[in-house]
């Protein structure tokens, strides 16, 4: 079909060659017996329930690596605003001191008995108009340190609030990555659990994802900014589902959509859940290639649609950036960057 023609209706009712994961669309490829007839229906699944929920969270450790970097950046800049306030502080401190030291090599004396016994009370009074001057001054930059020091008490405070959300965030990512982990040595066990022949088939479906759009004639890409992520994309086509990266050599879902843009010279942000919102919703029935489909209840898998009626997606692990069909999951929304 064309870019623009009427895309097939998606979501939980088209069946179970749409169903949680991609993985049920390859095992129903594979052409699934009936549960009574396969014992091992369900631990395969139980494997398509593993990858959904390691893709949520990687994309929680995405979130989670995302926030750990703009803390680390605001930290650092934190750090050199103290920096460069502390010096200052030091420095009007070190002028204060030539001051006080002034008045004092100047003082010691009452101001009547000091003119009494000047040599030259004219002299005597040019100085002390001079250290009325120099009091005034005082004055003055001891209220500017003072507001300094404020100053830098607070940059201090919110810099320590900055590292206790640092902390909490690194501690974050670790959990999600524990989880992600887990789930995958999980999926890993189950396969291996399957006879030779399933795990056989399974892998060889996983792997052999079409790399090739169906011949229905060229999309229709009219913005140029899209055309260029979509090209993006299909140089990618063939390279590894890698979780929480972001290419160029292995991707997971919501990395192969940022990367893609970047090459397009758009700054997607980092996971689905962001994505969704990283530009115009649309409904289904107008996408066009470029657009960004955005699948499940909580927005936790992307792909690019790629026209025809099929997306470009890092899939699951162990399956490479491929095409799919754009109902491979159920459908929540449509964005345009």
């Amino acid at each position: 079909m064309g870019s623009h023609r009427r895309l097939p209706p998606s979501g939980p009712g088209r069946g179970a060659g749409a169903a949680l994961c991609a993985l049920s669309a390859a095992a129903a490829a594979l052409g699934a017996v009936p549960a009574q007839a396969s014992p091992h229906r369900d631990a395969r699944a139980e494997v398509d329930r593993l990858y959904t929920e390691a893709e949520r969270a990687t994309e929680a450790y995405d979130r989670a690596g995302e926030r750990a970097g703009v803390l680390r950046r605001e930290v650092r800049e934190a750090q050199d605003r103290i920096a460069r306030g502390q010096q200052r502080v030091n420095t009007m401190r070190e002028r204060l001191g030539s001051l006080a030291g002034a008045q004092y090599r100047s003082g010691g004396l009452d101001p009547a008995v000091a003119l009494l016994l000047s040599d030259d009370p004219a002299d005597y009074l040019d100085k002390a108009a001079t250290l009325d001057r120099i009091d005034a001054q005082q004055a003055g930059q001891l209220k500017e340190l003072r507001a300094a020091l404020r100053d830098l008490a607070q940059q201090r405070t919110e810099a320590a609030g900055k590292l206790t959300a640092l902390e909490r965030s690194r501690e974050a990512v670790a959990a999600h990555k524990r989880t992600v982990e887990h789930k995958l040595a999980q999926a890993r066990r189950l396969l291996d659990s399957l006879p030779a022949g399933q795990r056989a088939d399974f892998h060889q479906a996983s792997r052999s994802g079409r790399t090739v759009l169906p011949d229905t004639g060229a999309p229709d890409v009219p913005d140029a900014r899209a055309a260029a992520a979509l090209a993006a994309a299909r140089s990618a086509l063939g390279r590894p589902y890698v979780w929480g990266a972001t290419g160029p050599g292995g991707f997971d879902c919501s990395g192969l959509m940022q990367w893609s843009y970047e090459q397009a010279g758009i700054q997607l942000p980092r996971t689905s859940q962001e994505q969704l919102h990283a530009g115009r919703r649309i409904p289904l029935s107008e996408a066009r290639p470029g657009d960004l489909i955005v699948y499940r209840s909580d927005a936790s898998h992307v792909a690019m649609y790629a026209g025809n009626g099929q997306v470009i997606h890092a899939p699951y692990p162990g399956a490479p950036v491929r095409y799919d069909p754009v109902g491979v999951l159920p459908v929540s929304s449509v964005t345009r960057p």
